[in-house]
């Protein structure tokens, strides 16, 4: 009885994997705006693409995420383009992962990158540098995403997190900052400001408290 059990599980593991493979190929089918590289996880066959006639998405090779319905969220709107490197890992069993690009915005995720349950929204441009890490809950913004009232226009300002940046859980990136490579961000921090490299930074508004040294070979 237990190797029956073993059997369904397997074949039903397998029915799930075809199921996966054949959405992806349809999607991409049905929409040439959609790339993904073979070796990127079948599991992306769970996500929700909502990829406007216009945009581009590309995702690159061996790219994971779990296999849980609308886990991963892509938004692209008209003119929009993403781009996700190799090997990063778009988690989503603590929370819900989104993708968003308004029209004509810029968004790119850099190798071996980290995104776990956050919120990565570009109005204008955003990068993402090789093997950063974004925590559960935390917001990345670009744009004020509404006009403040009559007389100031919403602004957008670019957003880059540099190489080896460590940004924990809750926080929330606003417009215009820069954070440089191998710092940390403390969890619930709000950042205003730029960051410079090889910073420790915590509190909203995020400041100073420390040094990082080398995160290229770190856990």
């Amino acid at each position: 009885m237990a190797g029956l059990r073993l059997l369904i599980r397997r074949a039903l593991l397998h029915l799930e994997l075809l199921r996966n493979r054949l959405r992806l190929r349809f999607l991409q089918w049905l929409n040439p705006g959609i790339e993904i590289h073979p070796d990127a996880s079948r599991n992306l066959g769970r996500a929700r693409f909502n990829v406007a006639p216009g945009a581009h998405l590309r995702i690159g090779a061996r790219v994971a995420t779990e296999a849980r319905e609308g886990g991963l969220n892509f938004i692209l709107a008209p003119g929009a383009t993403v781009e996700i490197g190799e090997d990063v890992w778009l988690r989503s069993e603590i929370g819900q992962t989104y993708i968003v690009a308004f029209e004509g915005a810029t968004l790119r995720i850099g190798p071996e990158a980290f995104l776990n349950g956050c919120h990565v929204s570009a109005k204008g441009r955003v990068e993402l540098g090789r093997r950063a890490w974004l925590g559960p809950g935390t917001r990345l913004f670009d744009a004020d995403q509404h006009d403040l009232d009559d007389a100031r226009p919403e602004r957008i300002g670019e957003v880059v997190i540099g190489d080896h940046v460590w940004v924990a859980g809750d926080v929330t990136i606003l417009r215009g900052v820069t954070i440089g490579e191998h710092s940390i961000v403390g969890a619930r921090s709000v950042v205003l400001e730029d960051v410079p490299p090889h910073t420790l930074v915590v509190g909203a508004p995020a400041k100073a408290v420390g040094t990082v040294g080398d995160r290229s070979r770190g856990r």
